[in-house]
């Protein structure tokens, strides 16, 4: 690894709970929005920041009660929506950092792909992150890829790179065949629209058995080989609740293995500590290891073992060390990509614009302290 110094119809879901933790089966991997709406209806502790520590509630009571946190939070700027102007760009957005937009953080508000497109880019940011079922439901609805790719540019945006669920690593070859070409088809896309890589996580293989680390190398390498002809880089996504690549070092030692000078790893600032990876191995990466990191922050409690998705909250109102990150980024040498990835459903009970404002200006702000 060059650098590195060492879908119309929604799928079905399923879920297990082991020790009150939330983890993903293969079905569900297909779409991390459809797991948040079927978790809701569970129970389990909430940690003591939300309530009494003898208290047990609903996820929804509980998540009810952290919006007045975020209520909070969010009222500050209020006053940047009413005046409708957009944020400025930090100084280090054309230095060292590229502010994009997951689009998993509107998933709530329904919003079909050009609706989101001209929210990230009324908000200020410089690059987009789509979800890769919305660019396929624009093309099925009669809509050209290579004409979004111009609205794209024409808003200012580049897509930095898409999230997708194609089950590439597992074992079954018959399923690995179908990842494949839903891989290529990805691609394709992602490639229509000027789009430069797609994540490519564990989808599919979550749970037991862990596999051997030769049969990801290999599998990866192929994913690799097939986003040479299409014009697209896979980057190798770690997910924290899965059996396997749930951890920077799995996810480095895969990319160095195959040999191939576009390997690269998707790491996330949620998955990185709920998988145990912590943030000192960021430091081995360089910005071609390492292009695009997801932005979230997660409270104090609950730890790694119990806590899911849905404590997602903006940068720098958790517990995250982004001075830290930050720094080893920026000591990177790279315009690495900070891509705000939130599933909050307290969040989407606000308004769309100022929810994308609040993280850009979230953003912006923690890179301002790591880097003064």
């Amino acid at each position: 690894m060059k650098g590195c110094h060492s879908t119309n119809t929604k799928p079905a879901l399923s879920a297990s709970r082991s020790k009150g933790s939330f983890r993903l089966t293969g079905e569900a991997v297909r779409s991390r929005s459809a797991m948040f709406h079927r978790h809701y209806s569970r129970r389990l502790k909430i940690p003591s920041f939300m309530h009494d520590s003898t208290e047990k509630i609903t996820r929804r009571t509980a998540l009810t009660r952290a919006g007045l946190a975020a209520g909070a939070a969010l009222a500050g700027t209020a006053s940047t929506l009413a005046a409708e102007t957009q944020p400025k760009p930090s100084p280090m957005a054309g230095d060292r950092f590229v502010f994009c937009l997951n689009t998993a953080t509107l998933r709530g508000y329904k919003l079909n792909l050009l609706g989101e497109l001209e929210l990230a880019a009324k908000a200020g940011y410089q690059a987009i992150e789509p979800w890769v079922d919305k660019i396929h439901q624009h093309a099925a609805e009669g809509g050209s890829l290579s004409d979004l790719g111009k609205q794209i540019r024409d808003l200012g945006l580049t897509v930095e790179s898409a999230i997708g669920f194609p089950e590439w690593i597992v074992d079954d070859e018959a399923r690995r065949a179908k990842g494949m070409e839903q891989a290529k088809r990805d691609m394709d896309a992602v490639a229509q629209i000027g789009g430069k890589r797609l994540a490519c996580p564990p989808a599919g293989a979550t749970k037991d058995p862990v596999l051997d680390r030769q049969k990801i190398v290999d599998r990866y390498r192929a994913v690799l080989e097939l986003g040479d002809k299409m014009g697209v880089v896979p980057e190798l996504e770690i997910w924290g609740f899965s059996k396997n690549l749930h951890h920077l070092s799995d996810a480095m030692a895969v990319a160095l293995e195959t040999k191939h000078p576009k390997a690269c790893v998707l790491a996330d600032v949620f998955h990185l500590y709920k998988g145990g990876s912590g943030f000192d191995g960021l430091r081995l990466c360089s910005g071609e290891a390492l292009p695009l990191i997801h932005m979230n922050d997660y409270p104090g409690e609950p730890g790694p073992d119990e806590i899911d998705d849905a404590f997602r909250i903006f940068p720098g109102d958790g517990v995250a060390p982004f001075n830290s990150i930050l720094k080893t980024l920026h000591a990177n040498s790279a315009r690495t990509v900070l891509s705000l990835e939130l599933f909050n459903h307290e969040y989407w009970k606000r308004d769309s614009l100022l929810i994308a404002r609040t993280g850009l200006e979230k953003m912006q702000a923690v890179v301002a302290k790591a880097l003064a």
